[in-house]
């Protein structure tokens, strides 16, 4: 926010961001498919996955309190930050105390698999911010989209609770949005299709992305493109568009 709001006690909405991204991959054999989710699984560690969450804390402004993270057999990890903030709460007499507000946290896990039939494999990340106070999370997006080869992206954003101006006026949002795609680079938006599912007076914000470009040598797992026929790239290419679709979609389209 460019102007801070003069609030009666402190900001107490809660503000949370569901950020959920698609890596979508071609391995050709049963081998191919467990050495992508082991090699996924190395590069998306607990270790980086946490540097990421730190990146993420100091670009909104909070503190980390506690930081859990657990790499898991065979595969995925996970890991979680409590943070909190500082927020000046004003007192009878005119002087101001400091409160901590404990109730925010950084969540992500990894997820990888494959399909049994089609050789896609497909390394899902889900990342959680919630906060609690003025602190907006939707600053963060160019750079978790930026972290990660995103296919296909699917975020939702609500604000929750209320807070009062000086004149007692209840509060049920405390900064402008129409929409989350205004917090993201058009430089990232061109990459994708995009479309919003916005419920307005709910505070409530829905937006997926699809990748519109397919180079399919960025697809393959240990193969190069031009030591495939021609025809087999075009049944590649589409089974992986395929895949994308669906996810996009929610829905078995094919």
């Amino acid at each position: 926010m460019d102007t801070k709001m003069k609030l009666y006690g402190f900001n107490n909405l809660t503000k949370s961001l569901s950020f959920n991204i698609y890596d979508v991959c071609y391995a050709k054999t049963e081998r191919e498919q467990r050495d992508y989710v082991a090699y996924i699984s190395e590069q998306y560690n607990s270790e980086r996955l946490t540097n990421i969450l730190y990146r993420v804390t100091e670009m909104i402004g909070a503190r980390v309190l506690h930081v859990s993270k657990q790499d898991y057999e065979p595969q995925g990890a996970s890991v979680t930050f409590l943070i909190a903030e500082e927020s000046m709460i004003p007192a009878g007499s005119g002087e101001t105390v400091v409160a901590h507000l404990d109730k925010s946290h950084v969540t992500v896990h990894t997820y990888p698999e494959y399909h049994p039939d089609n050789a896609i494999a497909t390394f899902r990340v889900d990342i959680d911010v919630t906060t609690c106070g003025e602190i907006t999370p939707l600053s963060t997006l160019d750079f978790l989209i930026g972290s990660f080869d995103s296919d296909i992206i699917t975020m939702d954003y609500r604000v929750r609770g209320f807070t009062r101006d000086m004149t007692g006026k209840k509060l049920f949002i405390d900064h402008e949005i129409t929409s989350i795609q205004d917090y993201i680079a058009n430089a990232t938006l061109s990459r994708y299709d995009a479309i919003d599912i916005n419920v307005y007076q709910s505070n409530m914000f829905h937006t997926k992305m699809l990748i519109k470009d397919v180079d399919l040598q960025n697809y393959l797992f240990k193969a190069d493109v031009y030591e495939i026929a021609p025809k087999t790239r075009l049944h590649i290419t589409n089974s992986l568009r395929q895949e994308m679709i669906e996810i996009f979609s929610g829905a078995n389209v094919y």
